[in-house]
């Protein structure tokens, strides 16, 4: 049986799921209604956070397909993942074109000398122009120094939602067939060096509360059976033994038990407690290593720590040291993005690729029961050579003619250096180079600046010299003085000096940031106090009190306004935000002791 490996690659929402979920559909291996995003995040979100193995079968061949992320922040994923497999399906919407994902997973693919067959997907859009994406993809193709045969890429027309591909816009199809027939005649088969020693590659790890850590590997030599004893090759030279206890190759989008694995295939494989990325799964120990799996530094980190707010233990199951301690050692199981520093006790210092993997990993944390607070993002700086160097990042923006002012002046402010600019039809497209600095905390603005009309999409460019300093329209906070229920009456008057967070009869206490001021100054309020009644007529009829709806915290939010001397704190219930001190006396005290 010849075996096809495929990785579906694309920048955010341009329709990969999509896409896979109706071939697994067609060909059998999935109900109507199953999707590859099965986890409860990625259904709400509509993203793909964590990549997927599935397998189809087509014309008697075995098709393994692996659904990668889109979003930057697991963008390591990806990159993982194009190691192991034989050529990669390129997802470029037909409205918006290539995009800054779209640039970076595709030149990760060309590095590799794989050759993508590109997709132009959704060409059933209103303002879709497939041809000018087609000639948008050349361009990026010549411009990452793609080769005279990967300039030769073989084009797919597709309306993913439908399940339909074409190989002319002007084809009748009623299927994904000529995708299908596509991927058969232009992938290679796996090379199946049955007869050689076994060797394998992890490219990604799962978790099983029985089995432990799983690697998902693999195979490119050789075949290996339950039972075996195989050598384990770290790249760094250290050799250990290791026996594997079960073997799963992929059916479908479920996992099917196998005696034995066979060289070509995509396995999972149980028994190996300290499996790493990387690493070579070998018989002999004079077997020469596979060359290593690089991952990217992450570029914030953050302070975990357990919440004492006096609202401590109310809503979480799970509040100790230990328990999130054992919570963090078990996501660095199967996270390989996150790192995690143990050493200083009563807090962890927490260190991910972006906002929104630290925003995934809390919300995971909060409805498993978890209750924990967190320090505000800061950017990781390296030191290169006795100069200071800080992430950068490519920032490309659609937003409408008249809005790009605005945009322009504020990531100006922030250091963002324009690189170009051109018009989309009714839209104008930016491409700015940031500091991670300077994106920190913009994108909520960003969509107020924008009224919602804005597409705002990064990815991380490297390290470079520090920017200096960034001066950002700083908002102060609004702090509760007194502990109780804010009542209408108060919340009337404040909402008039900044914007709220909270609503009437919301339980606070001392300290709890309860809005942001327009002025950049922090301002102690009391949203308890009430309207002091007498048994005197008033001259006129008491107002209708009208309160404008708050800005809602959550954890993308929270993590962005909060400021340094905030914590952001997480329960199963509730998303707030509090000084680090919580009474005026002892914020003056820690201000003069600066």
């Amino acid at each position: 049986m010849e075996i096809r490996n495929i990785a579906i690659i694309a920048h955010v929402d341009h329709g990969k799921t999509t896409l896979t979920d109706a071939i697994l559909k067609q060909t059998g291996a999935a109900a109507e209604g199953v999707s590859m995003d099965s986890n409860t995040l990625e259904k709400e979100r509509g993203i793909t956070i964590y990549a997927k193995n599935a397998s189809v079968m087509y014309k008697g061949t075995k098709i393994n397909i692996v659904d990668t992320p889109g979003h930057a922040d697991f963008g390591s994923e990806v990159e993982r993942v194009l190691r192991s497999i034989d050529s990669v399906l390129l997802v470029v919407d037909a409205q918006e074109g290539p995009m800054p994902q779209t640039r970076f997973v595709l030149k990760k693919s060309l590095e590799l000398g794989l050759q993508p067959i590109v997709i132009i997907n959704k060409i059933d859009k209103p303002a879709a122009n497939p041809d000018e994406a087609h000639e948008m993809v050349l361009e990026l193709f010549m411009d990452l120094g793609a080769t005279d045969k990967q300039l030769n890429f073989t084009t797919v027309y597709a309306i993913g939602r439908e399940g339909i591909a074409k190989k002319h816009l002007t084809d009748d199809s009623k299927d994904l067939t000529p995708l299908l027939d596509t991927i058969i005649e232009e992938v290679e088969p796996s090379h199946m060096r049955g007869d050689a020693p076994f060797r394998a590659q992890p490219f990604n790890l799962a978790y099983d509360n029985f089995l432990g850590r799983l690697a998902i590997a693999r195979v490119y030599e050789g075949t290996v059976k339950v039972g075996d004893t195989i050598i384990i090759k770290k790249p760094t030279g250290e050799i250990r033994n290791g026996k594997i206890t079960k073997l799963f190759s992929f059916k479908g989008l479920e996992r099917v038990d196998s005696p034995s694995v066979s060289a070509g295939d995509i396995v999972m494989i149980a028994g190996l407690a300290n499996i790493d990325i990387g690493e070579t799964l070998c018989a002999n120990p004079d077997q020469e290593a596979l060359p290593a799996i690089a991952i990217d530094e992450p570029t914030i980190s953050l302070n975990f720590l357990v919440n004492d707010s006096p609202f401590a233990g109310k809503e979480g199951k799970f509040v100790t040291t230990r328990q999130i301690k054992e919570r963090l050692d078990k996501e660095l199981e199967v996270n390989v993005g996150l790192k995690v520093d143990f050493s200083e006790g009563d807090s962890f210092k927490v260190y991910g690729r972006g906002e929104m993997h630290i925003a995934i990993l809390l919300e995971n944390m909060r409805r498993e029961g978890f209750e924990l607070q967190v320090s505000q993002p800061q950017v990781i700086m390296h030191e290169v050579d006795g100069q200071k160097m800080e992430p950068f990042e490519e920032v490309v923006i659609d937003v409408p003619e008249k809005m790009a002012g605005v945009v322009i002046e504020t990531l100006g402010k922030r250091r963002g250096i324009m690189t170009q600019m051109k018009q989309i039809e009714s839209y104008t497209r930016l491409l700015f180079e940031m500091p991670t600095r300077g994106l920190l905390g913009y994108r909520g603005q960003f969509t107020i600046d924008t009224r919602g009309e804005g597409i705002l999409c990064s990815r991380f460019i490297g390290f470079r010299p520090y920017a200096g300093e960034i001066v950002k329209t700083e908002l102060g906070s609004m702090i509760s003085m007194a502990a109780g229920k804010a009542l209408a009456f108060s919340l009337a008057n404040l909402q008039e000096r900044g914007t709220l967070f909270i609503e009437a009869n919301t339980e606070v206490y001392e300290g709890m940031v309860i809005g942001n001021t327009a002025k950049g100054n922090d301002m102690s309020v009391n949203p308890i106090k009430g309207k002091q009644l007498t048994n005197m007529r008033a001259s006129r009829a008491d107002e209708a009190i009208q309160l404008v709806p708050p800005l809602t915290v959550t954890l993308e939010r929270g993590l962005e306004v909060m400021a340094e001397d905030e914590y952001l704190e997480v329960t199963p219930k509730s998303i707030r935000l509090r000084k680090k001190y919580l009474t005026e006396t002892d914020r003056v005290r820690a201000s003069k002791g600066k």
